[in-house]
């Protein structure tokens, strides 16, 4: 893992360098906004992934070349066994882009239910906390 941050902010960094190029050579606007898109998101890739690598520490079997198999296994993570939330979420995107096809109206409409399912899919396993005045 500590060579994949590396190699995603170095492409940003490429990214970026070749968009200075195409500018100095005469390319046209939509190609230079592609690849400082291109930049972005690469490097946000890469800071998530060095993020991450942060959070959960260096000492990891898949950075060891000497590693079995065996010592990358365990718990991975959470991963939710059924959710009705993806559901609402690709409808009210879906409204969200017929609205704007249709009538800002809509659009704003669409936006509000994906704000409020986006929240409800986020916060579904969140538990809240009960503070006893015992």
């Amino acid at each position: 893992m500590k060579a994949n941050w590396k190699l995603f902010v170095g492409l940003s960094v490429f990214y970026v360098i070749m968009a200075v190029v195409y500018y100095v050579v005469g390319g046209e606007a939509v190609g230079i906004t592609g690849m400082i898109l291109a930049a972005c998101l690469a490097g946000m890739v890469g800071f998530y992934i060095w993020f991450t690598q942060k959070r959960i520490g260096f000492d990891i079997p898949s950075d060891d070349l000497n590693a079995e198999i065996a010592d990358d296994a365990g718990e991975l993570g959470f991963y939710s066994p059924h959710s009705w939330w993806p559901l609402p979420v690709a409808l009210s995107a879906t409204a969200m882009g017929l609205g704007l096809i249709i009538g800002w109206w809509l659009t704003l409409i669409a936006l509000g239910a994906l704000v409020i399912s986006i929240i409800g899919m986020v916060t579904e396993y969140e538990k809240p906390v009960h503070i006893s005045s015992h």
